[in-house]
């Protein structure tokens, strides 16, 4: 298991430098595929060996090789977060094909959170493809959060996709724009996945820690209320916190 833990990681740390192309070029609108990475600053191409991730950050000391203008330590932690939580997926769900699913579901909650800081968009290209993904896989192999050695099932799926949608939705209309079509969409695909208990644990720890955000930045950086403050990376973690610690934080709930 040491080995294949390593693995896992490995894997992940390389698919997380594919994300922060998909971060960096998915709001700019330009191909993930073509050019090959290079340096933002002097468009050089990045040589193999300067894009192991995590490890050539390091060993650059942080710089480009070319031009030597600093590297944004958001290019490692996507890196190693990515990695961990793959990990964390083998850890809790155990080898088999549904791996790959919850990979890539968190995967899509990297990307989405580090694209709506920036850019306060949830991009419909990966929500949407995210959606049915996630309804089939779930339907055939994806464990429910909530009931250990089960599956989710279509039906806690499609509930999951309906409430996750038509909650965000009602709640965009009562806010008058406050919420945006990205966050329903994005409730809708993490409902396809989870299920719709998930849709409730996420909606409750994005909320929550979204309001606690909110008031440090009143208080300490003297913010205004009307400060727009993205959603996506709070219902990002209470989504995370949900797959990995569902069933933990239901038994923790009942015993109050």
């Amino acid at each position: 298991m040491i080995v294949t833990y390593g693995v896992v990681f490995t894997f992940g740390a390389l698919i997380g430098s594919f994300l922060n192309v998909c971060i960096h070029r998915i709001p700019r609108n330009l191909s993930i595929v073509t050019p090959s990475s290079r340096c933002p600053s002097c468009g050089t191409a990045i040589r193999p060996y300067d894009n192991i991730p995590v490890i050539s950050f390091l060993l650059l000391g942080g710089k480009c090789r070319s031009c030597k203008t600093g590297i944004p330590f958001r290019y490692p932690l996507v890196e190693a977060l990515n990695a961990v939580l793959y990990v964390a997926a083998l850890w809790r769900y155990g080898l088999g094909w549904h791996l790959l699913f919850l990979f890539a579901f968190s995967s899509a909650m990297v990307v989405i959170t580090f694209i709506d800081l920036d850019f306060q968009i949830i991009p419909d290209v990966i929500t949407l493809p995210g959606i049915p993904i996630g309804l089939i896989a779930g339907s055939l192999l994806l464990p429910d959060p909530f009931a250990r050695d089960a599956l989710l099932g279509f039906r806690d799926g499609a509930i999951g996709l309906l409430s996750g949608g038509a909650l965000f939705y009602l709640i965009a209309v009562l806010s008058r724009g406050g919420m945006g079509g990205g966050d329903i969409k994005m409730m809708a695909m993490v409902g396809a996945f989870l299920g719709w208990k998930s849709v409730l644990l996420t909606t409750f720890a994005g909320s929550l820690l979204g309001s606690v955000v909110g008031l440090f930045l009143m208080i300490v950086k003297g913010k205004g209320r009307k400060t727009k403050v993205p959603f996506g990376p709070f219902l990002a973690i209470g989504a995370l916190l949900s797959l990995f610690f569902g069933q933990e934080l239901l038994a923790l709930y009942l015993r109050r």
